[in-house]
């Protein structure tokens, strides 16, 4: 109490704050600016629509409606979403019975093109499910058999996909984005009930193309649209009806655009499977035939080549299109050849082909499909019926500088002319009787003649077939290789026999040598076009020595100047690698079983070249070389170069091939100690991977994994050079390399072994038992086999334990060299000490000099003579030194070590000498 009557004067002294009892918001006081959205009571409409006591009141309905449509003019909330699409539900299952609901229905299908509004910014993620089960809802509404409504809804589809909407101000809320709307769409399944809505039989052409346009949008735009519209077989859908009933031309557009969509933006399998029906083929075909045979326009010129380019899709990617059964195949191959071959057929009676674009692409895109079909044998038939390579060969001549009026242009035709060589890559091996017919070796080799002369041509070096070519004949010449590449790819004997007729041996040496002059200075397409004439001459001379003589000293040469290539260009990234490649294989081919070619080859010290690539080249290049070098010890004359091969440190031939043995055996796995001794006895060659697939019952034509390692890796090679250079007295090897050998001299006997093992273990896994006799010579064969891997293992046992014997004895006799200098250096020392304490002590030097008399007289012979009256002494007497004096002294001073030199007394710091310290005794 005291305290209250104590402050009370002072609470009353205070000013009272009055109370006030309401907020002043921004609206009461007119801030807000924009749109108000007032507030409706759904669920009154959604009762006065479904309540059977209310069902009747048609105006009453239609009266709520209306209003609902007014108080949404802005769009329809997001928390409103679902008695809104319970509203139009509504409406459209009555429609059929009542069409007053129809308008009303299509002005709340109008206000869905607007964006949802939202209360908070969290309503996008809260009712995201709701938005999209409400899209997908518009998309169900397309049951609805009225042709109006189906038009706004998918002009509602359109415009809440596709449209930016109009920017609006509305109180207290927000519209959502374009890109919410996007993702909204694409999380529904509404692109999946438009194309089923297609199907419907009700449907007229102008709602087709509504619906058309608005799949056109969703499939321009995402992929996850066109995989939706890919379930429900748009692809099949749309192609099946291209040629529907339409004046304007608008279904055509439309259905190949979106067509292109699917392909670019969707599954490229899924879209082709689907199109490769009969009817779709027949209809793209029909499509094609009417734009190409009545369209005139750049539109229709265009919208041309794009069927083409979808039809050309659905062959590259899928198999067995019924192409020949549409009879497309016979009329695209008459297409592609009537320019060039003539032809009465009907359709091309009137045909003709302008030097513009898009019949300039037509040309290029009509040998591309056909190229594609003939993955399919039942077109081969088709093709050479209608003289397709006659067609291309066409081509395949020498450009000139002028071309006719009404012909193509310069960079027109050649690029046409690489296109067609290129064609002919593919065609020509598959169609070989048509290409003796059209003589295309003489062809061939008569443009790479023009390609190789000195005639003047710039090349446009346009498109992809003709990079590298632009102001020269580089792009002719390297199709044309790539050509006869495929050619004698074949093995076809004609072929080949008419391309050594035609003197292509001769002509593709001359081209190397001439290539062959340019040292340095080749690009990637250079390296390739040489790769390619290699390969040639190594498919036609290969397995005859006739045409092995023909190649000759020439040849020869060529290959030689090739493998003395700079080892640093082989990993340039130019090619150089496939290029040593190339030059091994025709080596091989070429000069390799023919003695003429092998005595050049010798000659100009060939083997002495294939060891020295061996040496730098990459692991992947030695199996190659090695067979080479092996296939060339049958010529006596071999052995002395590759026995007289020194590398560099005087590496000699047999290190070289020990070394590349260990890098095998690394490689593969096999199990070594210490320096390449063996591991197991029982497993002395066995690699890990044959050692994990172990041994497996195979057939009698099946290779076992013992086999199988011969021809996997370079060990038998190896072994079988050895077998020639022998393995006794071979110069230039380490202790490594005796114990390598060891190994590589058993290499036989060891796989006999590991053949004998996998054949007691494939009886045994089938059960079967040999005869007794058969049984005690197996067992007989594994004793034996494992006695020599003992035998080998004691063998580089012994030799290691030498090595290292000797190891100590050159680290003893180093250190006694260690030893005996520091002996001289101490000599040296006490020397020098004596000679100083002569120079210093009198006595000391009159015992020197005694003791050096001694020395003289004890060197000299001891005769009589000496005693004798008459004997003169060389002596000088009361000399002084200890040297053998003469009338001129040469005095050796103190040396620098111990003086210092001339400026020892000399102090950098003051600059005058230093002070002398004298020692006191």
């Amino acid at each position: 109490m005291g305290t209250e009557t104590q402050f009370a004067p002072i609470l009353s002294d205070r000013p009272r704050i009055p109370l006030v009892g309401h907020t002043i918001t921004d609206e009461d006081i007119g801030a807000l600016q924009g749109l108000r959205i007032e507030q409706v009571n759904l669920k009154k409409a959604v009762k006065l629509l479904t309540d059977p006591h209310s069902a009747m009141l048609y105006d009453r309905h239609v009266h709520a409606l209306n209003k609902v449509y007014k108080h949404y003019q802005a769009g329809f909330l997001m928390k409103d979403l679902v008695q809104v699409f319970q509203v139009i539900n509504v409406c459209a299952d009555r429609i059929d019975d009542q069409p007053i609901y129809e308008e009303p229905m299509c002005k709340m299908l109008k206000l869905c093109s607007r964006p949802f509004i939202k209360e908070k910014a969290s309503d996008e993620m809260f009712y995201e499910r709701i938005a999209i089960e409400s899209v997908s809802q518009l998309g169900y509404l397309m049951r609805v058999p009225s042709r109006d409504i189906r038009i706004q809804i998918c002009k509602t589809l359109i415009s809440f996909y596709c449209e930016i909407p109009p920017p609006q101000l509305i109180q207290k809320h927000q519209a959502s984005n374009l890109s919410y709307n996007q993702k909204i769409v694409e999380s529904s399944d509404v692109p999946e009930t438009l194309v089923k809505s297609l199907a419907l039989s009700d449907l007229d052409l102008k709602v087709r193309l509504v619906v058309l346009t608005c799949l056109q949008h969703f499939s321009q735009k995402s992929a996850k649209n066109c995989d939706m519209m890919l379930k429900a077989a748009a692809a099949s859908c749309i192609s099946s009806h291209l040629n529907d009933l339409d004046p304007s031309g608008e279904l055509l557009f439309r259905s190949v655009d979106i067509l292109w969509n699917l392909f670019e933006k969707g599954n490229k399998e899924m879209v082709a499977t689907q199109m490769s029906h009969l009817k779709c083929i027949g209809q793209i075909r029909d499509a094609f035939i009417q734009q190409l045979t009545q369209g005139y326009s750049h539109y229709d010129r265009q919208l041309r080549n794009d069927l083409l380019i979808i039809a050309s899709l659905v062959a590259q990617i899928t198999t067995n299109v019924p192409f020949v059964e549409t009879g497309f195949a016979k009329q695209l191959t008459l297409f592609s050849t009537f320019q060039e071959v003539k032809s009465h057929n009907p359709l091309v009676k009137s045909l003709r082909l302008s030097t513009n674009h898009e019949d300039f692409e037509l040309k290029k895109l009509l040998i591309n499909i056909l190229v594609s079909l003939s993955k399919d044998s039942a077109v081969l038939p088709l093709l050479a019926e209608g003289r397709l390579l006659l067609a291309l060969f066409a081509y395949v001549k020498g450009n000139e500088f002028k071309m006719g009026p009404q012909e193509w242009s310069i960079a027109q035709f050649e690029e046409i002319q690489l296109h067609a060589i290129s064609a002919l890559c593919t065609l020509g091996p598959l169609m070989i009787e048509d290409y003796m017919t059209c003589q295309g070796n003489t062809r061939l080799l008569i443009m790479l003649e023009w390609c190789s002369s000195t005639y003047d041509f710039a090349g446009h070096g346009n498109s992809f077939h003709g990079q590298g070519g632009r102001g020269n004949k580089r792009a002719q010449m390297r199709h044309c290789l790539r050509l006869l590449r495929s050619m004698v790819s074949t093995d076809h004997e004609i072929v080949l026999q008419d391309l050594v007729d035609q003197g292509a041996v001769n002509q593709l040496i001359g081209i190397l040598g001439k290539m062959c002059e340019h040292d340095g200075n080749d690009d990637a397409i250079d390296v390739e076009m040489q790769c390619d004439m290699l390969f040639i001459l190594s498919a036609l001379c290969e397995g005859d020595t006739h045409r092995k003589e023909l190649y000759g000293s020439q040849g020869v040469e060529i290959v030689c100047k090739y493998l003395k290539t700079d080892p640093k260009m082989i990993s340039s990234g130019l090619g150089h690698h496939r290029l040593m490649l190339a030059t091994v294989d025709c080596i091989w081919c070429c000069v390799v079983g023919c003695y003429i070619t092998e005595d050049d080859f010798l000659e100009k010290e060939g083997v002495f070249l294939l060891i020295d690539l061996l040496k730098v080249c990459p692991k992947n290049m030695h199996n190659l070389i090695l067979g080479c070098l092996l296939d060339l010890t049958e010529n006596i004359k071999t052995m002395t170069h590759i026995n007289a091969w020194r590398g560099k440190d005087d590496v000699t031939v047999a290190h070289l091939f020990c070394s590349i043995w260990r890098q095998e055996e690394q490689e593969i796995g096999v199990a070594r100690k210490g320096q390449g001794v063996i591991a197991e006895a029982t497993k002395p060659l066995m690699g890990t991977l044959q050692e994990n697939e172990g041994v497996i019952s195979l057939p009698a034509d099946c290779p076992s994994q013992a086999i199988v390692d011969v021809s996997e890796n370079m060990r038998a090679k190896l072994y079988a050079l050895f077998g020639k250079v022998g393995f006794i007295d071979l110069p230039g090897l380490t202790t490594d390399d005796h114990v390598t050998l060891t190994i590589i001299e058993k290499y036989l006997d060891f796989k006999l072994g590991e053949v004998w093992t996998e054949i007691s273990e494939e009886l045994q896994q089938d059960s079967i038992r040999p005869v007794t006799p058969d049984c005690e010579a197996i067992e007989g064969i594994h004793r034996a086999i494992e006695q020599r891997a003992v035998n080998v293992i004691d063998t580089q046992t012994e030799l290691l334990e030498a090595q290292h014997s000797q190891d100590l004895l050159d680290e003893q006799q180093f250190y006694a060299e260690i030893r005996e200098n520091h002996r001289q250096k101490e000599k040296a020392i006490m020397d020098f000490n004596d000679y100083v304490l002569q120079t210093s002590n009198y006595g000391i030097l009159k015992v020197a000099k005694e003791r050096q008399d001694l020395s003289i007289d004890a060197s000299r012979v001891q005769n009589r003579i000496q005693e004798s009256e008459t004997f003169h002494s060389f002596e000088m007497p009361a000399l002084q030194t200890t040297t053998f004096s003469s009338r001129h002294i040469n005095i050796d001073s103190t040396p620098v070590e111990i003086t210092g030199g001339p400026l020892a007394d000399y102090d950098p710091l003051e600059g005058t000498l230093k002070k002398r310290s004298i020692i006191k005794a």
